[in-house]
């Protein structure tokens, strides 16, 4: 799951408060179907609730994943609102690729920090709408830890929050009549981005359609060291090679680049079958140590 790390979908509208109490992520296989979890737990509609009240989220009342569901709706109806209405206008990565080249037009890349720094276009101008939680707290050690336990340490998500100053940023950095193309690696999160700016006067946006991710290697010309595609994985799943970005990219590089992932594997046996011998050898000393 692309993490988006939303307090509340109400929230990305002017009246939001109590950003620090609730935290969603909203993530998206296709511009018209969406599931919603939680950053901090990796929650997801289809879990029990007593699974929540376990990790000691007990604010959430019965109706949590009611209310999530509302809120998405209700955000997926505006943002298709926004869509329809020519308030923001789309683009596939191929289009926006010509309208940076040809137009010079600005990309506004609003992803978080972990995705950005593997991979990025050129040119672009970086100022995320939510970006990893570094602040050590007890209540977000807690988050993260929950996070990793249920699910971050295979896929690499990060906790994230929503960036309180996000749009006075965009507005430092770009008059309200630029054209500014919004991006992120899935394309829900600019979706965000694109009410937050509309909302605050910005009339000339265009979103990329299923974000960076879906664009090849020659429609937008890239920088750092990974593929444009591979940017949005991470954990154990992107160092086994186990995540359906790799298995496109193997398609692609053939034999040598899945060979880097079969030796991961193996190693990763050897590194297991090595700890089980050594801790039944220790096993058998402690043993012998009490035997005597």
């Amino acid at each position: 799951m692309e993490a988006l790390g939303l307090p509340s979908l109400t929230l990305l509208r002017p009246s939001c408060h109590n950003l620090q109490t609730q935290r969603h992520v909203y993530s998206s296989t296709s511009t018209n179907h969406f599931k919603i979890s939680d950053p901090s737990m990796n929650f997801s509609p289809f879990r029990t609730q007593h699974k929540v009240r376990i990790v000691g989220m007990v604010a959430y009342g019965d109706d949590y994943e009611a209310q999530q569901m509302k809120e998405m709706a209700a955000a997926k109806k505006r943002w298709d609102a926004l869509v329809r209405e020519g308030k923001v206008i789309v683009l596939t990565p191929r289009e926006a690729g010509y309208a940076i080249q040809l137009s010079n037009k600005t990309l506004l890349d609003v992803r978080p920090s972990i995705e950005r720094k593997k991979a990025w276009v050129k040119g672009s101008t970086w100022i995320p709408i939510f970006d990893v939680d570094n602040r050590l707290d007890a209540g977000l050690l807690s988050r993260k830890i929950t996070n990793f336990v249920m699910g971050g340490w295979w896929s690499g998500a990060s906790t994230l929050s929503y960036d309180n100053q996000f749009l006075s940023k965009v507005e430092e950095k770009f008059p309200k009549d630029t054209d500014i193309i919004v991006a992120c690696q899935k394309g829900l999160r600019s979706l965000a981005a694109c009410e937050l700016l509309y909302n605050a006067g910005y009339q000339n946006l265009f979103w990329v359609q299923g974000g960076l991710e879906a664009a090849e290697e020659e429609e937008l010309e890239t920088e750092g060291p990974h593929p444009l595609k591979l940017a949005g994985i991470g954990g154990a799943s992107e160092f086994l090679g186990w995540t359906d970005q790799q298995r496109a990219q193997a398609a692609k590089e053939g034999w040598g680049y899945r060979l880097v992932f079969s030796a991961r594997l193996v190693g990763v046996f050897l590194v297991a079958d090595a700890l089980f011998l050594g801790a039944q050898q220790i096993g058998h000393y402690l043993q012998d140590l009490r035997s005597h």
